[in-house]
């Protein structure tokens, strides 16, 4: 059971670490030190106060800046190295008692979920940004914490349905990827068409 509720917990921490990294931390940190959770390995660290006042200030400033059309995709764009590289840590530090063999591959599979996360979220607001309208940007932001909420939700209660979610996603993101990627490049392709200009002497 205990491995279960470990897997549950460095699945969906991994998952919410692409969406919003400093929610996540903030919120695995109130958790453990509310005993509403027990964070596996090394992860207790993160119910310091200064950690958890630190990624709620970030948390904050995200929230601002994840409403504000090219503001948030220029907040994903520098967040595509921060996200994935906290996920890796969120692995890293959950197998703290299994020592590097565990830890590594544990590191490597947390940053390659975080990634994946991360890059639904950003090509989804870039689509987003490509409508005029700005309160499309908001909704998105809004359902975003709030999805990343509802898993840590699961994690403390469910960790298997957590885990199953986190696997679903990761299959139904390939497919949303790849389609994502075909409508950004339509969108910003350049015309091939040149106009053709009639001179005559």
């Amino acid at each position: 059971m205990e491995a279960l509720n470990s897997l549950g917990i460095l699945a969906g921490s991994s998952w919410g670490s692409g969406v919003n990294l400093y929610l996540t931390i903030a919120a695995l940190g109130i958790a453990h030190r509310m005993s509403l959770i027990t964070l596996p390995g090394n992860l207790a660290i993160l119910d310091q106060y200064p950690v958890i006042g630190l990624a709620i200030i970030l948390y904050l400033v995200e929230f601002v800046a994840d409403k504000i059309p090219l503001i948030d995709s220029i907040w994903d764009s520098v967040h595509t190295i921060i996200r994935p590289v906290g996920g890796a840590a969120l692995g890293y530090l959950a197998m703290g008692n299994y020592g590097p063999l565990a830890q590594i591959p544990a590191a490597l599979a947390s940053g390659s979920i975080a990634l994946d996360s991360h890059l639904t979220k950003a090509t989804t607001r870039v689509a987003i940004n490509t409508s005029p309208e700005p309160f499309t940007n908001s909704i998105a932001s809004v359902v975003e914490d709030i999805s990343v909420g509802g898993m840590l939700f699961l994690i403390m209660g469910h960790p298997v349905i957590a885990t199953i979610l986190v696997l679903v996603f990761i299959l139904l993101s390939l497919w949303f990827l790849k389609k994502m990627f075909r409508f950004m490049k339509a969108i910003f392709r350049p015309s091939n068409r040149r106009p053709q200009l009639e001179s005559r002497n």
